[in-house]
């Protein structure tokens, strides 16, 4: 009777666990694979010690800091100093929403 007990909740327990990791995603690339792409793509004409020292670097590299709001009313405002009414209020705008 234990034997069958203990069978039961040990197969309860696989079928549980099998369950909950179908539910995780599959095959999907974390961050550091796409940037080891992307570096490995932009490696393809290098060779040898070149490539080992490009792709450590490459690899080493931050990616660059998304620029702020601020950031992007300094710059439209800047391209705007010479403008002014609905000409300008059209070009900040148009600036404000482009991405950096």
């Amino acid at each position: 009777m234990k034997k069958s007990l203990s069978l039961i909740a040990l197969g309860l327990a696989l079928s549980f666990g099998a369950a909950y990791a179908a539910d995780a995603p599959a095959n999907t690339p974390t961050a550091q694979q796409n940037k080891m792409g992307q570096c490995n793509k932009d490696a393809a004409d290098k060779k040898g010690d070149e490539r080992k020292a490009f792709m450590s670097e490459c690899l080493k590299a931050k990616p660059a800091a998304a620029m702020t709001q601020q950031d992007k009313m300094k710059t439209c405002n800047a391209s705007a100093k010479d403008m002014k009414g609905d000409e300008r209020k059209a070009h900040m705008s148009e600036c404000l929403k482009k991405k950096a």
